[in-house]
């Protein structure tokens, strides 16, 4: 396979700056006519099409792992306010948090109910 290769990037500004360089291209071609540019590959600088790279991920796909991420902040919530705490800080704060988790995750089985049937 034959890469196509492009000018490098600022290469003008810089020819302008110091001259311009020439070369001879062959038979037929005077002197001084074509200027030399340096060449890299231009596979470098392009990036592959999403679809080779996997594709894009279904909607319900998406849906179930952010569901999951919510979940699991709602745990890490939890965690997070309850740890380290003194016995009676831990006392005071410890239903708050396990009130607050077990709506979040209410919340997140409703949203799951909703999408099982999309899914079907």
């Amino acid at each position: 396979m034959r890469l196509r290769l492009r000018p490098e990037v600022g290469f003008a500004d810089r020819e302008a700056k110091q001259g311009s360089v020439h070369r001879t291209h062959g038979k037929g071609c005077p002197r001084g006519k074509h200027r030399f540019h340096p060449r890299r590959p231009d596979r470098v600088l392009g990036c592959a099409p999403t679809e080779r790279m996997g594709g894009t991920m279904p909607n319900t796909e998406l849906a179930e792992e952010l569901l999951q991420l919510e979940e699991a902040d709602a745990w890490f919530e939890y965690l997070e306010s309850t740890r380290a705490q003194t016995r009676t800080r831990y006392a005071e704060v410890e239903p708050w948090a396990w009130a607050r988790l077990s709506q979040r995750l209410r919340a997140v089985r409703a949203r799951r109910a909703r999408l099982r049937p999309a899914a079907a």
